[in-house]
């Protein structure tokens, strides 16, 4: 079965997370950071990625200087919210809350991380009786 055209795969991720990390890289900073002592020849595979990632405009690159420096054009917000609800399409007809309960169920938090969700609850019901 074809992929949709926005899917990212793993080895793309990975250059985005870079970029969300350390903001504009060129090519051969990339290389380094994900193929550390590799072949120089990794540096094809990496701006192929970075042209898929560009085609997908999750990626921009600055053509007035040289070496390119690539940007993240999107949010990692953005992408976890897609990942997430094409999760939730596949297992749970749409549904993101069966999704984010077993979630919840399955992982062990934190006293900080069940209060700041709690709290995150509430702001979300605060917003909807306010609007």
């Amino acid at each position: 079965m074809p992929r949709k055209p926005q899917d990212i795969p793993d080895a793309e991720l990975a250059v985005l997370q870079q970029l969300w990390e350390r903001g504009a890289c060129t090519v051969r900073q990339l290389t380094e950071v994900l193929y550390p002592g590799g072949p120089g020849s990794q540096n094809a595979t990496v701006q192929k990625l970075l042209d898929r990632l560009e085609a997908k405009h999750y990626v921009t690159r600055n053509r007035e200087s040289w070496p390119y420096m690539f940007h993240a054009a999107v949010q990692r917000s953005d992408v976890i919210r897609k990942s997430l609800q094409a999760t939730a399409d596949k297992l749970c007809s749409g549904a993101l809350a069966p999704l984010l309960t077993y979630l919840v169920k399955a992982e062990s938090f934190s006293v900080e991380d069940r209060a700041s969700l709690r709290g995150l609850l509430n702001e979300l019901d605060q917003a909807t009786v306010n609007s």
